[in-house]
């Protein structure tokens, strides 16, 4: 089975008091969890109440699959998306910009992300943390 806890009980909290989670519990769990990292939203109208482990596995089988290929197409669309950006810099160093600084600038007032770093990578596709990461080479 691909989806497994590490821990040896699961508890949830209801009330003032924590329970162990029930094996379909856990099982559901996993489920939302791994439909949330595939499609980016929780799981709507699907019943897994009457699920067997056996349904939960092949459903896990077909999520991995998913969540795989979503991963790799993201972080094919971020490097295409990181190029971009580098070429827009060097554009805007060799048209005016006297450093990175100020093209970075330029860009965050032509995307009117305000200077928000993370809000700029959600904007044009870049990996987030990707100024940070460059930040720190500097």
């Amino acid at each position: 089975m691909l989806a497994t806890r590490t821990t040896t009980s699961v508890i949830k909290k209801q009330g003032n008091q924590m329970q162990e989670l029930t094996r379909q519990e856990e099982l559901q769990s996993i489920y939302w969890d791994m439909y949330k990292d595939a499609y980016g939203i929780r799981p709507r109208g699907i019943d897994t109440s009457g699920w067997d482990e056996a349904d939960f596995s092949q459903a896990f089988e077909a999520l991995h699959h998913v969540i795989i290929v979503n991963t790799s197409q993201r972080r094919a669309d971020e490097e295409t998306a990181a190029y971009k950006f580098e070429e827009r810099v060097k554009s805007l160093m060799e048209i005016g910009a006297k450093d990175r600084a100020m093209a970075l600038r330029w860009i965050h007032e032509a995307e009117d992300s305000n200077g928000d770093d993370e809000y700029l990578c959600y904007l044009i596709g870049l990996p987030y943390h990707y100024f940070a990461v460059d930040k720190a080479a500097v």
